[in-house]
């Protein structure tokens, strides 16, 4: 969870960023390579070339970061970026990003976010045999703890369909969780 506090020196550092700190970028970069890798590891599973992607999505966000309107939105903003790289490379090799469109909104009744330490591994593990629009939702919910109107902005969609999205989500790693029990 990003506290205010993070929330203001990253907002700084975006600022620094656009004025030309070269500094500034590379603590960016520090801060969220690693997390940006996962998220585009899971989205790009089975595809490959995240780590090349990663460096295209950091050369992207270098060139056209002095025109982000809004620093506070750059978290959103930088994985809008990572998503349209990633989709970029699903339609060069002609692939299928299985985007998936519920028009209800489902409640959230399942509790299964609360997993302890040790089944890291195996959520994790199971996240790879979702699919790619299940796993991009859980992994901006769970892994970087966007807000539902952050994640709808990342995946360009309304609030409901992210809504029902993780539901549907959290339910098929449910079941694959199960398959391993």
């Amino acid at each position: 969870m990003i506290d205010d506090a993070d929330r203001l020196y990253e907002r700084l550092l975006v600022v620094r960023c656009q004025a030309g700190d070269e500094s500034a970028f590379a603590q960016l970069v520090a801060q969220y390579q690693p997390r940006l890798r996962y998220y585009l590891r899971k989205v790009l599973y089975g595809v490959g070339e995240a780590d090349d992607v990663l460096q295209e999505v950091w050369l992207d966000v270098f060139r056209s970061v002095a025109r982000l309107k809004d620093v506070g939105a750059f978290r959103a903003w930088l994985y809008q970026v990572a998503r349209a790289r990633a989709l970029k490379v699903f339609r060069k090799r002609r692939l299928m990003f299985e985007s998936f469109e519920v028009n209800e909104v489902a409640e959230d009744k399942q509790g299964i976010e609360n997993f302890a330490a040790e089944d890291a591994q195996r959520v994790h593990a199971a996240l790879d045999k979702l699919a790619a629009a299940h796993r991009e939702v859980l992994v901006l919910r769970y892994i970087e703890d966007m807000s539902y109107e952050e994640i709808a902005g990342v995946v360009d969609c309304q609030v409901g369909t992210v809504r029902s999205r993780l539901h549907y989500a959290k339910r098929a790693l449910g079941n694959e969780l199960q398959k391993e029990t």
